[in-house]
């Protein structure tokens, strides 16, 4: 009678139901209209935009600042799990440099999600975001389970050291920054997956932030660990949400498993009707992950030999994220701009997460920071055409 007992304490985890595919586009979240289904419909994303350029406009001139616009900062951070340290080390080298811009637009997925509000609210945070990135290990973002209890359960880790590493540093004072930067407009926007939809969902932080209901900081936190929680590994975050008054829950993972990094809806540009405001707008990624190929001898078992496929499907999708990107920017006229970690960097990575590994790469990020960061114009394996001299 031991397995029917141990089988007994392995019960699936339960859920409310998934919201029906045909309602999937009018549910809302419990704190209301927060978020973007842009591969929907980009119309709401370019509301939002509209919207930020008028805040904007109206605080410049509160400030008693008139004429045209001035030029605009985007940030993109990507996925990359402990390789996150090498854009807080670069972040903070940035600041080291004077160069450091304030950003219109930050966006974040994965560890980048994770990052993504210290690097908004700048450089006052920058010693909270390294410390993240330079004292953790892996006991501070997660817990094994036994086998049995992993298969039966929605993950082979569990979560809860994570959630409470995101409480420690996301508290009301940082959302009230947020919201502050919000009323100017500025824009914190993390993307997690919809499993049951397959689609991708990007949160509207500063909203979520400047909302004022008192479970905004517990949907943000959530927002930020769904976006970090890798499929399998990680246990998805269960997302409350109402369609008609009826209660459902949509299951979130990291947003990285539909795109290691975004920027915006590149069609939101045709719903934006003629708001587009001339100004110089410049985009800088950082790519939380090396382009090279990552060489390995795989041991022949199935486990090792699935896992390399699936790191080597999530480094592509990465390079074609950059490259999407770029095609979008050479189209709106924005200045593209790439950092990422090189070939050159081969500190052994014993295991994730690992302290030394992380304080090294941010060492690094940092180094090249602040000796002024040599930006990429270009994607890997780009080269620009030649101008036609005829």
């Amino acid at each position: 009678m031991v397995l029917p007992v141990t089988l007994a304490g392995c019960a699936t985890p339960k859920r409310l139901p998934a919201v029906p595919v045909a309602q999937t586009a009018r549910a809302q979240p419990v704190i209301g209209a927060i978020r973007f289904l842009a591969a929907r419909d980009p119309a709401p994303f370019a509301d939002e935009a509209i919207a930020s350029i008028r805040k904007e406009q109206a605080y410049l001139a509160s400030q008693g600042k008139t004429g045209p616009l001035p030029p605009a900062s985007y940030l993109a951070i990507s996925g990359g799990g402990d390789n996150g340290a090498f854009g807080a080390g670069l972040l903070n080298g940035w600041t080291a440099s004077g160069t450091r811009p304030e950003f219109k637009v930050v966006t974040g997925i994965s560890t980048g999600a994770l990052s993504a509000p210290f690097a908004f609210l700048g450089p006052d945070y920058d010693d909270e975001l390294a410390r993240v990135y330079t004292t953790i290990s892996p006991r501070d973002v997660f817990r094994m389970r036994g086998l049995l209890k992993g298969f039966f359960a929605d993950a082979m880790a569990d979560s809860t050291p994570l959630m409470q590493l995101v409480e420690r540093y996301v508290d009301q004072a940082m959302l009230d920054a947020i919201a502050r930067e919000y009323a100017k407009g500025r824009l914190l926007l993390v993307a997690t997956a919809d499993l049951d939809a397959l689609e991708p969902v990007i949160w509207n932080m500063t909203a979520i932030a400047a909302s004022k209901d008192p479970r905004a900081p517990e949907l943000f936190r959530k927002i930020l660990v769904a976006s970090a929680s890798i499929p399998g590994a990680f246990p998805p975050v269960m997302i409350d949400v109402t369609v008609d008054g009826v209660r459902h829950q949509e299951m979130h993972v990291d947003g990285g498993t539909i795109a290691q990094v975004f920027l915006y809806p590149p069609a939101a540009k045709a719903a934006l009707h003629g708001h587009i405001v001339a100004r110089k707008r410049t985009l800088y990624i950082i790519r939380n992950a090396r382009l090279d190929p990552d060489w390995a001898s795989v041991e022949r078992r199935t486990l090792p030999v699935a896992a390399r496929a699936v790191a080597s499907l999530t480094q592509t999708q990465g390079i074609g994220d950059l490259y999407r990107i770029y095609v979008t920017t050479q189209r709106d006229g924005i200045d593209y701009n790439l950092a990422f970690i090189p070939s050159s960097f081969n500190v052994p990575h014993r295991q994730e997460f690992d302290t030394d590994y992380m304080r090294q790469l941010f060492e690094l990020g940092r180094a090249e920071g602040s000796a002024g960061y040599r930006w990429q114009k270009y994607p890997p394996g780009y080269e620009a055409a030649p101008i036609d001299q005829r």
